[in-house]
């Protein structure tokens, strides 16, 4: 390659370029981009990453300090619930007559009487009464039951005379239900019955005697005993036999 001089320079100006041209010669072209690349990043200013905290921070009024302050100091801290303070009937007496224990053969009531031959009570105006219905069911004396330990008709209906509740029938005023407890378990009763207990102004509750005895001891007293009656048969009785008299394992009602 010729090297052209051009006219009117100085040899000064003559060398510079010949300079030029060996560099430009001897410098491959990969070499002078990555030359440049290098230049160009050493150039560029660096990024910094910069992480900002922010906290948040709650203020509270002056009232609020205040009532924290006073629970902390457990001057205004009210003390754990009372759940006996809940129970309205907490201090209402219980009535003597109410039913502590339902025996197999009788009945322990609050009072501390106890029955164990095989008799069912009924408890009427705070009074307590041995009840033997099942002895106005026998035919040997005359009546229309269906035979001795009867209490049960040919329909599966729990059936008693009358008669046998003919103590309701001399009060005054007269209690307003009847809790009835038919023994260990509970079964509907005919309807000469009902309409024996609906003809003395009275309603009537069937149950078990185990929670017979319970509604009674709830309901006497909180509404007193004159507008209660329970008429109550031992949790042990069966039919044709009866409830036996002994000291037969107890069973509380609860």
């Amino acid at each position: 390659m010729a090297l052209r001089i051009p006219l009117g320079r100085s040899s000064g100006a003559f060398a510079a370029c010949a300079a030029s041209w060996r560099q430009t010669t001897t410098t491959t072209p990969s070499i002078s981009r990555a030359c440049n690349l290098s230049q160009r990043l050493a150039a560029t200013p660096k990024l910094t990453t910069t992480t900002t905290t922010i906290r948040s921070f709650r203020t509270s009024s002056a009232r609020n300090r205040r009532s924290d302050d006073s629970i902390k100091s457990g001057s205004d801290q009210p003390g754990p619930t009372d759940l006996g303070a809940l129970d309205v009937l907490g201090n209402t007496p219980v009535p003597s007559t109410s039913v502590d224990i339902c025996m197999w053969s009788g009945f322990q009531l609050n009072n501390g009487t106890r029955v164990t031959d095989g008799s069912g009570v009924l408890l009427v105006g705070g009074e307590a009464f041995s009840w033997r219905p099942w002895e106005a069911n026998n035919p040997q004396d005359g009546n229309k039951g269906e035979g001795p330990f009867r209490l049960v008709n040919k329909k599966g209906q729990w059936d008693v005379e009358a008669s046998t509740l003919n103590l309701l029938s001399v009060l005054w005023p007269r209690p307003d239900l009847l809790v009835l407890g038919l023994g260990h378990e509970m079964r509907p009763i005919s309807p000469a019955l009902r309409q024996a207990i609906s003809a003395l102004g009275m309603r009537v509750e069937v149950l078990d005697t185990r929670n017979a005895a319970a509604q009674f001891n709830l309901l006497a007293t909180e509404r007193g005993v004159d507008d209660v009656a329970a008429a109550l048969i031992p949790i042990g009785w069966r039919e044709g036999v009866g409830a036996g008299e002994g000291d037969e394992p107890e069973a509380t009602h609860e």
